[in-house]
């Protein structure tokens, strides 16, 4: 897993392209390049962790079970679907 969004996509995208994914298709399937979510390493999930007063931001006894994962995962496959359907309803107009 690469923490850059644009080393992850300069990495992938030709592979995709490669194995014949239409460009439509990689287009959609962008949002998921972003991992910031998966591991809280990102200075401002960390950020948010210390500043929470309430204890409701946590990083749970397992390093992947932490407050944005549920979040995270929602907005990724959200996104990816609206991508899809933006992608193939503007392709067959």
């Amino acid at each position: 897993m690469l923490f850059s969004q644009a080393a992850t996509v300069k990495t992938l995208y030709p592979v995709g392209l490669a194995l014949g994914v239409p460009p439509h298709v990689l287009l959609a399937l962008f949002p998921a390049v972003n991992g910031y979510f998966f591991l809280p390493n990102y200075p401002t999930e960390v950020a948010a962790i210390g500043f929470d007063r309430t204890g409701t931001t946590t990083v749970g006894k397992y390093v992947i079970n932490h407050s944005f994962q549920l979040s995270g995962f929602i907005t990724t496959f959200v996104s990816i679907g609206v991508g899809y359907l933006l992608c193939c309803c503007l392709l067959t107009a």
